[in-house]
């Protein structure tokens, strides 16, 4: 047994402190148990109180106002595993009221959170720039709100988590805009698209494209019509669908109209037209949907300011651009419905784009469609441009032996009056004396969806229609050889 005053077998080992208390009040620093948690800063009552810093083991920290032990107030908080930082206020350790969010991948939120997550008015950049400022909801834009893209493209209207939906409009870089009903981020509903063109379209939409757009043009009237030289004509031009119905909610596609004579081969001959064409001038073909092949011929109208020839031949070789001097891709008031300005944004950013605008007058061979309906009035078919000879082809063996020349062009038969000057060319052609009009013959109206930059970028296909030219005081159809017995001389 152990003497009396004699320590116990232990009583060698060292004695264990016991756990360091924080601090009561004033100022201490307190490493928790786990040692995760370190803080430095204010203390009242034997909690953290007043200013301080609160550092995380992995790197993070808090920096601001403590109350009752808790992160509540205003500071500052750095998360190491995202690499984000958060300015503003918190309540109970989470981002709460207002305050800047910044993300390490780039962007930033500013504005109203709760529980840490964006709620109520806020404006957030994304790492491309793209700008939105308005209601959210659920970290997601919800409610009214505008999206500034990095195209440039601008949005003003509703959101329904993250997608727009809704009612709103959308200004496009380009000059277009958009006004209506949206659904899961694309047009869908009723709505309108003012085109940077000028061409407008009101009506339905379904998962971003127009219900009752155009798909071909359509030269309305007989198949093949029949006018009597020198005489003007009018054309009515209709829009339809891919049903056949007009497209009447399409207005301001522009229209051009062209003219062609057309190409005859004869047997004969190895390439004889109805002109001779010099080398300056190329008779570039056209194909027709008629079975033969055209070459450009001019128009002209009677009225002042009509068609002019330089612009109808060149747009009758083929689907052309817009003659020089033509449309400017501007939005005026005159060819839009629903259109209207929308408002800018929050103080520092660029107002949204304003579709207004004057543009010149299209050119005389053009028209715009309205309600899906266009009309050319007056439109003659010119005498032969320069640079295009009418040309009658004699075989002198024929002439012999009283039968009808076999190189003459029937639906181009030189009238008695117009019968060609003395002598003839060593080819056996001889030129008819300079006409006042186009000749009797078979001739194609073109009618080209000239819309610059295209409409919706869909290019309507040309439309034609067959035309025949009689000479005065027939009414039928001329011959053209090869095509049935020649009429009795």
């Amino acid at each position: 047994m152990a003497a009396a005053g004699q320590g116990s077998p232990n009583s060698s080992l060292p004695r264990r402190d016991p756990p360091r208390r924080p601090p009561r009040d004033g100022y201490g620093v307190y490493v928790y148990p786990n040692s995760f948690f370190r803080y430095e800063g204010e203390w009242k009552g034997g909690k953290k109180h007043g200013r301080g810093k609160l550092l995380f083991k992995d790197g993070g920290y808090y920096e601001g106002e403590f109350v009752d032990g808790e992160i509540t107030g205003e500071g500052c908080r750095i998360w190491a595993s995202s690499g984000n930082t958060y300015s503003g206020q918190f309540v109970l350790g989470e981002p709460q009221g207002h305050g800047v969010m910044k993300y390490k991948a780039g962007g930033y939120y500013e504005g109203e959170l709760s529980h840490g997550v964006r709620e109520g008015y806020g404006r957030l950049v994304d790492r491309d720039g793209q700008v939105y400022w308005g209601c959210f909801h659920d970290n997601q834009r919800h409610g009214q709100g505008h999206m500034a893209f990095r195209n440039g493209d601008k949005y003003e209207g509703d959101w329904v988590r993250d997608q727009r939906q809704g009612h709103g409009v959308l200004c496009c870089a380009d000059g277009s805009t958009y006004e209506g009903q949206w659904h899961s981020d694309v047009f869908s509903g009723l709505g309108t698209m003012t085109h940077c063109s000028g061409a407008v379209y009101h009506g339905m939409w379904i998962n971003g494209h127009p219900v009752a757009q155009a798909r071909r043009i359509v030269i309305l009237g007989p198949e093949v019509m029949d006018v009597a030289q020198g005489s003007s004509f009018a054309l009515s031009i209709q829009l339809q669908q891919g049903n056949g119905e007009a497209a009447k909610s399409e207005d301001g596609r522009v229209l051009k109209i062209s003219a062609g004579v057309r190409y005859v081969q004869l047997p004969a001959y190895s390439e004889v037209s109805f002109f001779k064409v010099d080398k300056d001038h190329p008779d570039t073909r056209i194909q027709t949907p008629f079975g033969f092949e055209c070459i450009a011929y001019p128009l002209w109208s009677p009225k002042p300011g009509g068609l002019e020839h330089r612009a109808a031949l060149e747009s009758a070789r083929g689907d052309p651009p817009l003659p020089r001097g033509g449309l400017e891709p501007a939005l005026t008031s005159d060819t839009s419905r629903g259109q209207r300005d929308v408002p800018g944004g929050p103080p520092g950013e660029a107002s949204f784009p304003s579709a207004g605008g004057r543009k010149p007058p299209d050119p005389d061979d053009c028209r715009r469609v309205e309600q899906g309906c266009a009309r050319f009035s007056d439109v003659c078919l010119g005498p032969p441009p320069p640079g295009y000879h009418p040309v009658l082809f004699l075989d002198a063996s024929h002439e012999k032996a009283g039968s009808s020349p076999v190189g003459d062009l029937g639906p181009c038969r030189t009238p008695a009056a117009q019968a060609p000057p003395r002598g003839s060319r060593p080819d056996g052609a001889a030129t008819a004396e300079p006409a006042a009009a186009a000749f009797p013959g078979e001739y194609v109206i073109m009618i080209h969806d000239v819309t610059d930059p295209p409409f919706l970028g869909h290019t309507l296909p040309t439309a034609f229609k067959h035309l025949r030219v009689l000479g005065k005081g027939t009414d039928r159809q001329p011959h053209i050889p090869g095509e049935g017995p020649e009429s009795p001389s």
